[in-house]
């Protein structure tokens, strides 16, 4: 995995989003969850790095 500089913050919608997955009644394995978290949070770094350069 990348460095956690190349990531956003965690948001409050992020936290809210990753709670719900995780407490779902038939929830997806963890590290699937994590995983799917960290690729958004990273695209969203390069989205914000093309935007403002």
């Amino acid at each position: 995995m990348h460095g956690s500089s190349q990531l956003i913050a965690l948001s409050l919608a992020e936290i809210r989003r990753l709670i719900a997955r995780l407490t779902d009644r038939q929830p997806l394995p963890v590290d699937h969850i994590l995983h799917w978290s960290h690729w958004r949070r990273r695209r969203q770094h390069q989205g914000r790095i093309c935007h403002y350069t």
